[in-house]
């Protein structure tokens, strides 16, 4: 298992940019890589990965109330199937989510995964390439 925590807290993330993550529990096998400070973790291949997004976000103070999502991506591909979609009332209200996905890694390939700022994509109240606020966030990835 390898454990990743969020760079700042709160880290505002922009409209299709990742979550920067600094390295708390590495993987013992070498099969998780990551650089400090990237949003980006390589998954060695042939393997099966249980990936776990949990946090808060928030659309940030000056930003418009509206729906808000974050998503894992794959080689830097969001999975709209992990999409973690809220909508805050206000600015700075800040509402958990968890988003989990199962990958797998064909042998002798490696993808990188991350957690992106994506459209929450529901309804009529979506507000194109806003900026959210992250806090509290941490990333998880089990050999599963």
């Amino acid at each position: 298992m390898a454990e990743f925590f969020q760079a700042a807290s709160p880290q505002n993330v922009p409209f299709g940019q990742n979550l920067l993550l600094i390295d708390s529990i590495k993987c013992p096998c070498g099969l998780v890589q990551h650089r400090n400070g990237s949003g980006i973790i390589t998954l060695k291949g042939g393997n099966r990965y249980e990936v776990t997004f949990n946090g808060n976000i928030a659309v940030p103070e000056g930003g418009t109330a509206a729906a808000i999502a974050v998503a894992l991506a794959i080689d830097g591909e969001a999975l709209q199937n992990s999409r973690a979609i809220v909508t805050p009332t206000a600015a700075e209200q800040y509402l958990n989510v968890t988003s989990t996905a199962v990958i797998t890694v064909p042998c002798g390939c490696c993808y990188t995964v991350a957690l992106e700022n994506v459209n929450a994509g529901v309804g009529g109240n979506i507000v194109d390439e806003q900026t959210i606020s992250v806090a509290d966030g941490n990333l998880t990835v089990t050999r599963a």
